[in-house]
């Protein structure tokens, strides 16, 4: 008959284990909740309460870790038990500090963003791709080391360490070029980061297309456009190939809006016309605006205005504003400066009488501009 002790305290061990690790996790979040509801103006504490999870996922398998060789849990898998607590406690630890340093990064951001969202947004956005990206750079190297711990807890691979060390050379070589496209990329993400060159929320144009940059990680850009297509490039076009880049410096902007017309067109009650219109329209920054004659051809006439506004989103408001109304007011007070076909007669020479009916009674015209008589 199997000894009752034998039974009872593997039982004990594990159930305390668990059981005491609960307790803790309930306490500390306990302890956080209250210190959030103290500290509003910090997330911090928010923040870590999403690390409960490997919070008691470390301190179970640390306490399961120390006790189940004098609980003799499986004695016959001592072995076995030991390696697989020792990689969900590797695992469980490398989670943990990377929701902690998540936290501690998204509550420094969050001061830094609330202290100059008003003053320097430009160079807040600047600030949250760093952040970004250095937690992404954060997330690898602990996967990296935490992977690099678990594969080292095998004797098979530390007998192998010191071949793989003397040999790292070579395969670092060959590493580096069968994955020169990946480390480009790398690398090129760490200079968008750090070289302050497109942030996240930047208005940029692309391969022609117009769009906000949405994501930004350190081997590909998201850009959204305006028609809510996603366009992902690799990080390295932004290094190595012209863009334009709408939120660089200042996001003011001046746009222009073109009219076709008709040479007799009223420039000057066209100019009053575009003023009344920008100053009823708020996304004018009212900062400038002009009307000219930028080009003629033989029928129509090319008019251009120049308009102003805070940022990319504000100018094309203002743009589609212009052009909507000055066309709907020219349609109702001056039709004649729209464009048409010109069938009139030409004008006559001077010295040639006008037109008169001839003895059989047809009226005699002059031809036409085209060289056809009418």
């Amino acid at each position: 008959m199997e000894n009752p002790e034998n039974v009872l305290r593997p039982l004990l061990v594990v159930g305390g284990s668990v059981l005491l690790t609960l307790v803790i996790g309930w306490a500390t979040d306990l302890l956080l909740r209250k210190a959030d509801g103290r500290h509003p103006e910090t997330p911090l504490w928010g923040l870590l309460r999403r690390a409960r999870i490997p919070y008691q996922l470390v301190l179970c398998a640390a306490l399961l870790r120390g006790t189940y060789v004098e609980a003799q849990v499986f004695p016959e898998h001592r072995t076995g038990v030991g390696r697989t607590l020792t990689l969900v406690l590797i695992g469980s630890a490398a989670w943990l500090v990377i929701r902690i340093a998540a936290a501690v990064v998204e509550t420094s951001y969050s001061r830094y963003a609330h202290a100059h969202a008003q003053r320097d947004p430009a160079r807040v956005r600047r600030v949250r791709t760093q952040v970004s990206l250095i937690m992404r750079v954060v997330s690898a190297v602990v996967g990296v080391v935490a992977v690099s711990s678990m594969l080292l807890t095998f004797p098979a691979m530390r007998t192998a360490g010191t071949s793989l060390l003397a040999s790292a050379g070579v395969l670092g070589i060959v590493a580096g070029i069968a994955a020169q496209s990946t480390l480009g990329n790398l690398f090129a993400g760490l200079q968008i980061a750090f070289g302050d060159m497109v942030r996240i929320g930047d208005t940029v144009v692309v391969n022609g297309e117009w769009g906000t940059v949405e994501e930004i990680t350190l081997t590909f850009l998201t850009v959204r456009t305006w028609d809510e297509r996603r366009i992902t490039m690799p990080v390295s076009y932004f290094t190595s190939q012209p863009f334009e880049n709408w939120s660089r410096g200042t996001p003011q902007m001046t746009g222009v809006v073109y009219w076709h017309l008709d040479h007799t067109a009223p420039l000057d009650a066209m100019r009053e016309r575009l003023r009344d219109i920008l100053r009823g329209c708020p996304a004018w920054d009212g900062r400038a605006y002009n009307l000219t004659v930028t080009d003629t051809t033989p029928n129509t006439m090319q008019v251009r205005a120049l308009v102003t506004a805070k940022d990319a989103d504000d100018i094309w408001t203002v743009r589609v504003e212009v052009r909507e109304q000055m066309i709907r007011w020219l349609a109702d007070e001056h039709p004649y400066a729209l464009p048409r076909v010109n069938t009139a007669d030409a004008d006559r020479r001077p010295g040639v009488p006008p037109s008169r009916r001839s003895p059989d009674g047809e009226a005699r015209r002059f031809p036409h501009r085209s060289g056809k008589v009418l």
